[in-house]
C-alpha cells in the first residue's frame, strides 16, 4: 500500500498542531506543511507584548517551551514533518487530489499530490474604505513582519504620537504596547459606542475606557475615520474623523478579521456568506478528503445555535488535534464554542464568555442582567481586590446566557470566567451558578464566592425580591436629568456618604442600613428612592426593609457607588470609599 500523504496549507497554529498529532499517531504518514511566509508556528497573540518590550526578542514567539526555535529544520528533525516556506497554495484540483503551488522566491509553479488535505488558511484583516491607508506609516497587526516594523520605528524614536483605529482586543492591547513602554501619545478611535464592542456591555466597557484614560490613552468612541492625510516630509500624518483631526507619526488599524476561505471557495467547497469554510463536527469540509479549522472556519455558538467567527489561537490548537486524530483513523468531534475571551489592558484584566446583554436581546432572549462587585478573595486577606462581574440570564428559562468581568487580579477573574464556561455550554441555570462548588481558602476566594453571589443576585432579580436599576439608568435619571422626583438613599456609613450629601444636598439622603428600621419616617413618601451602597449588598437588605414597610417606590442600584465610580460616571475627590 502506498504511503499516505497529508498536505497542510498554513503553518501558524492549527497546521503544526495537526501535523504533529498525525505523526505521533501515524509515523508512517508523509506530512507536509506549506506556508507562504518565512515565519511559521508562532504565537501571533504575543505580538502586542513583543511591541511593548515585555517579550524582548521576536524569536521568543516562535520558540517551544523548552526554547527550541520552531523552524522548518526543527519540524523535520524533531517531528518528522516536511515544511515548505515561501510557498503559496494557488489552487486545489479536487478531482486529481493535487495542490498547485507557487514558489514565491522563484515564481515557479509545481504540483503536490495529497491523500488528505488540511486547510489552515487563517483570516484576513478587514480594511476600512477610507483613503490614505496605503501610507508606509499605516500598519495592520496581522503578522510578525508588521510587529517587527512597528517596533523598529518605536525603538528608533521615530514615533511621538500614535492613532489606533479600532478599540477591540488588539486595539486596546496595542494602545498599551505603544504608550506604556515607549511613552507615545496615543489615541484610540472606534465607530462603536464603547471599547471592546461585541464583547462587553456598556458599564464594564466604560470601566475599561476609564482605566485607559487614567493611563494616558485618549479614547474617542462613536467616531468614524474619514481619511488619513499625509503631512510634511517628516512622515507625519493626520487621521481625520467626523469630529476631529488627530496628528500621528504612526497609525495602526485593528478593525477585525474575516475568514480566509478563498482557496476553498475557488475549489468549489461550501463556504458561509461571511466566507468561512463549512465543516462538520469532525472538521471535514464538503469534500471528505479535505479538513479545515482555525480562523478560516466558523463554529457553532452553544448559546445561539448559529455559526460565528471566533479567531483564537487556543481554538485553532484544539481543532488541530481533532483533525489530526481523525486523519490518523480516530474519531474526534468539535461541538462548538461559547466564545470565551480574555485580554489585559494595562493593570486591568477583562474576560467574558457567552452573550452580552445587548447580543442576548438581539437574539430574541428575554434577557436580564445581574451586576455584582465583590472582593475576589476573603475580604480580610491583604491581596483582595474588587472584582466586577455581570451575568446575563434568560428570564423565562433561567438559563445562563453570558458572563463578563473586569478586575485587577487577572488570574482570579479568568479563573471565574473559565468556571462558568461549561455551565454556558451545557445550558446551566442561575441555580447551577448559585450552587457551583468553588475551592475555598481565604487567599483565593470568599466563603461565599463572588460566582455564588452573582448567581444568588440573579435568582433574587428573577424572583422579584431584588428590584434593580442599572448604573447607566442611574446616571441618566439622577445625574443628567436631575429629576426632582428622585432621591438617592445612601445606606452606607456617614463618613463615606458625606461627600455625596455635600455635593447633592437634599437629593442625597444618608441613612445607614443598620438604622433604617428606626428612621423610616425620615423617608420622603412622594419620591422615588434609588437605594445605594458601595456594591449593592447593603442596599439590597435596605430594599427588603423598605418593601416590608410598604414602601414600593424604591429600587436597588446595581454595583452601587463602586460601579458608578469605576465607570467614570461620578467622581468626588473627597470620597475615599473603595
Amino acid at each position: 500500500m502506498a504511503r499516505q500523504r497529508v498536505v497542510i496549507v498554513g503553518a501558524v497554529a492549527l497546521g503544526p498542531k495537526a501535523a504533529c498529532r498525525i505523526k505521533r499517531l501515524r509515523p508512517d504518514f508523509d506530512v507536509v506543511m506549506v506556508d507562504q511566509d518565512q515565519y511559521i508556528s508562532y504565537g501571533g497573540c504575543g505580538i502586542p507584548y513583543y511591541v511593548s518590550g515585555d517579550v524582548s526578542d521576536l524569536s521568543a514567539l516562535m520558540s517551544t517551551s523548552f526554547h527550541m526555535l520552531r523552524t522548518p529544520e526543527f519540524f523535520e528533525k524533531a517531528k518528522g514533518v516536511r515544511v515548505m516556506t515561501r510557498t503559496r497554495a494557488e489552487a486545489i484540483d479536487r478531482r486529481r487530489k493535487v495542490l498547485r503551488l507557487r514558489r514565491l522566491e522563484t515564481q515557479t509553479e509545481e504540483e503536490l499530490s495529497y491523500d488528505y488535505l488540511v486547510l489552515a488558511t487563517g483570516s484576513v484583516p478587514n480594511t476600512l474604505p477610507v483613503p490614505g491607508l496605503d501610507h508606509p506609516r499605516v500598519f495592520r497587526v496581522s503578522n510578525l513582519h508588521d510587529a517587527a516594523a512597528i517596533k523598529e520605528m518605536l525603538a528608533k524614536g521615530a514615533v511621538g504620537r500614535a492613532v489606533i483605529i479600532g478599540a477591540g482586543a488588539i486595539g486596546c492591547e496595542m494602545a498599551e504596547a505603544v504608550s506604556d513602554m515607549w511613552g507615545v501619545e496615543t489615541c484610540l478611535v472606534d465607530i462603536a459606542s464603547h471599547v471592546l464592542p461585541g464583547v462587553l456591555d456598556s458599564v464594564p466597557a466604560r470601566m475599561v475606557s476609564e482605566h485607559l484614560q487614567e493611563r494616558g490613552v485618549a479614547v474617542y468612541t462613536e467616531e468614524t475615520v474619514r481619511e488619513v492625510i499625509p503631512g510634511s516630509e517628516d512622515g507625519s500624518l493626520t487621521v481625520r474623523t467626523d469630529k476631529r483631526d488627530l496628528d500621528a507619526d504612526l497609525v495602526i488599524t485593528a478593525v477585525g478579521v474575516r475568514p480566509n476561505g478563498r482557496l476553498a471557495r475557488e475549489a468549489g467547497l461550501l463556504v458561509t456568506p461571511r466566507g468561512g469554510i463549512v465543516v462538520n463536527e469532525r472538521l471535514q469540509t464538503s469534500d471528505p478528503w479535505i479538513y479545515a479549522g482555525g480562523d478560516c472556519i466558523e463554529v457553532m455558538h452553544h448559546i445561539t445555535g448559529k455559526l460565528f467567527h471566533f479567531p483564537q489561537g487556543s481554538l485553532a490548537n484544539r481543532q488541530g488535534r481533532i483533525i489530526g486524530t481523525n486523519i490518523a483513523g480516530g474519531h474526534a468531534t468539535f461541538e462548538g464554542s461559547v466564545g470565551s475571551f480574555a485580554v489585559k489592558v494595562f493593570d486591568l484584566a477583562v474576560a467574558a464568555a457567552g452573550l452580552s446583554f445587548k447580543a442576548a436581546c438581539s437574539e430574541g432572549f428575554d434577557a436580564v442582567q445581574a451586576l455584582v462587585i465583590q472582593a475576589d478573595r476573603a475580604h480580610f486577606y491583604p491581596t483582595q481586590d474588587l472584582m466586577t462581574l455581570a451575568l446575563v440570564v434568560d428570564r423565562r428559562t433561567r438559563r445562563l446566557l453570558g458572563i463578563q468581568g473586569v478586575s485587577r487580579n487577572g488570574d482570579a477573574l479568568v479563573g471565574r470566567i473559565n468556571a462558568v464556561v461549561p455551565l454556558l455550554a451545557r445550558h446551566g441555570t442561575v441555580e447551577d451558578l448559585s450552587n457551583l462548588e468553588v475551592a475555598y481558602s481565604p487567599p483565593f476566594a470568599s466563603a461565599m464566592d463572588i460566582l455564588n453571589a452573582l448567581g444568588n443576585t440573579a435568582e433574587n432579580i428573577l424572583d422579584g425580591h431584588n428590584v434593580t436599576m442599572d448604573p447607566e439608568d442611574f446616571e441618566r435619571c439622577f445625574l443628567q436629568e436631575a429629576s426632582p422626583e428622585v432621591v438617592c438613599l445612601d445606606v452606607r456609613g456617614p463618613r463615606n456618604a458625606a461627600p455625596f450629601v455635600e455635593a447633592f444636598g437634599d437629593r442625597w439622603l444618608n441613612i445607614p442600613q443598620e438604622t433604617l428600621a428606626e428612621r423610616l419616617d425620615a423617608l420622603p413618601k412622594d419620591k422615588r428612592l434609588l437605594v445605594m451602597c458601595n456594591s449593592g449588598v447593603r442596599s439590597y437588605e435596605a430594599l427588603l426593609q423598605l418593601r416590608a414597610a410598604g414602601l414600593e417606590n424604591a429600587v436597588n442600584v446595581q454595583g452601587g457607588v463602586a460601579a458608578i465610580k469605576k465607570a467614570g460616571m461620578l467622581s468626588l475627590d473627597k470620597d475615599e470609599d473603595t
